[in-house]
């Protein structure tokens, strides 16, 4: 996109020549903070947070084997899903999210999956933070 380090151009060798070299590296600086407003606008929309919750519906049988997983955006909106898994086979099950909530009821499992998918930004990003597990 940019090349900042071009060995090609002479270096500017008056005055004039020196506020030219200024005013185009005003035009680079402002066109890249145009990008990078534009990127900041566009990425509310993109999945930024995810919550995991493994969980055994049936208690006695199996293991963690079913799950609940919340994918958002910064606007908390998104979807959830759940697999839950039984010897017979495996149902999964997919619910809208629209400002952290969602218009069919959830599980248990579902809310704490959204609720970690939540906290997620709130954490330091430069952490050891883990979705699937409860701060």
């Amino acid at each position: 996109m940019f090349n900042f380090s071009k060995k090609d151009e002479k270096e500017p060798k008056n005055f004039k020549e020196l506020l030219g070299s200024l005013k185009n590296l005003e035009k680079d600086f402002k066109k890249i903070a145009e990008d990078m407003e534009s990127l900041k606008k566009e990425s509310k929309f993109s999945l930024q947070k995810v919550g995991v919750v493994r969980f055994n519906p049936f208690s006695g049988i199996g293991g963690d084997q079913s799950f609940s997983v919340a994918l958002l955006n910064a606007n908390n909106n998104g979807v959830v899903i759940t697999s839950l898994f039984t010897r017979e086979g495996n149902r999964v099950y997919a619910k809208p999210v629209d400002k952290g909530e969602s218009k069919y009821s959830l599980s248990s499992e579902e809310k704490e999956a959204i609720v970690r998918a939540k906290k997620l930004l709130s954490q330091d990003l430069n952490s050891n933070y883990d979705p699937t597990k409860p701060k």
